[in-house]
């Protein structure tokens, strides 16, 4: 089966060509910035496999989106929400947490700007 043609590294100014879309040297130097920019040093202990656990047995529990099923439709669960957000003393408490489908979670999401898309709410 024939390969895909190489092209350039995605990199400002190199020259490389690579298979994907950074060369071998630059792939290394990308995650590296990901890790230490873009992402928090907690974000592992708040969302790790612990969060993981409980999200898998509320979405167990609650399979329906609970803002979907107000309205009587019947969509499944793809988001765990917290009502309070953790960066704001929120809990994993199943009190806390609300399933929603992905429609519901973004508009919610953007209604108090969790995200910073809405604004910077907080409680």
């Amino acid at each position: 089966m024939p390969r895909k043609p190489l092209r350039p590294c995605s990199f400002p100014g190199c020259p490389r060509l690579c298979e994907g879309r950074y060369c071998d040297e630059h792939r290394i130097h990308e995650r590296r910035r990901y890790d230490s920019t873009e992402r928090s040093a907690d974000v592992n202990k708040t969302y790790g496999r612990k969060w993981r656990k409980i999200r898998a047995e509320y979405a167990k529990a609650h399979p329906l989106c609970e803002r979907c099923l107000k309205d009587g439709k019947l969509v499944p669960v793809e988001e765990v929400h917290h009502i309070l957000p953790v960066k704001w003393g929120g809990t994993h408490d199943f009190g806390n947490l609300m399933s929603l489908c992905q429609s519901c979670h973004t508009e919610l999401e953007n209604e108090i700007g969790s995200r910073g898309v809405g604004g910077s709410k907080s409680p």
